[in-house]
């Protein structure tokens, strides 16, 4: 049988503030099958982004066991999260979180040269033309439009052909038309590589698309 590409085990996350400590998750244990869509819904605050920081390796658990793409998250340093991270896992935001001096070219380069590619500038223009910015590859952020930046950021984090894609909200800043067309292409790059996708979303048709439907509400799985 194969193993899970993903696997929580009872996690919970605990985080500080000046108020003391707030409790974000509560006993969350999830399997998660190689090239399966996982849609995580449920109310502001009941703890969608939080899962999958924890998934990706940019927030840590305070108890239980976090798995992805075979290594105990709990158990490698900051150098060994990147390392795993870079080539493996591909992250799409909702605030798109390009660099705003690098030309879409170079952003899109810049996990493949992290990755140790050959030609990244060549990697990164066919990924461009893949999401139709062809000829915005010279262009810089603020020259581009909340979605054509969208798309940007979706050929960064699939252009080295992750194992796993996490998206946050991926269409929480654009319109309806625009976002429609940005998760059309999500579900078709997820296709295209095999990747398996994650994806919060408060949408239920976009929920609807995915294989299957994790409930949060209050920390808990629902």
């Amino acid at each position: 049988m194969t193993s899970p590409i993903v696997s929580l085990e009872n996690v919970g996350l605990t985080l500080k503030s000046g108020a003391g400590e707030v409790e974000i998750l509560t006993g969350i244990s999830l399997d998660v099958t190689e090239g399966e869509t996982l849609a995580l819904v449920g109310p502001s605050g009941s703890g969608k982004s939080s899962l999958l920081m924890l998934i990706g390796g940019l927030e840590r658990a305070s108890t239980g066991r976090v798995t992805t793409l075979g290594q105990e998250l709990g158990t490698l340093g900051e150098d060994a999260l990147a390392r795993l991270r870079r080539g493996h896992l591909g992250v799409v935001f909702q605030s798109f979180h390009l660099i705003p001096t690098l030309t879409a070219l170079e952003n899109v380069a810049v996990p493949l040269e992290l990755a140790g590619a050959p030609d990244a500038a060549t990697g990164a223009a066919a990924q461009l033309d893949a999401v139709g910015l062809a000829a915005r590859a010279g262009h810089y952020p603020s020259q581009m439009s909340g979605g054509e930046q969208q798309r940007v950021a979706l050929a960064r984090a699939t252009a080295p052909r992750p194992r796993l894609i996490l998206a946050d909200e991926p269409t929480g800043n654009l319109d309806s038309v625009t976002g429609a067309s940005i998760i059309n292409l999500l579900f078709d790059l997820r296709a295209q590589h095999g990747a398996t996708l994650i994806l919060v979303t408060h949408d239920a048709d976009l929920a609807a698309r995915c294989d299957r439907t994790i409930s949060l509400r209050d920390g808990r799985m629902t």
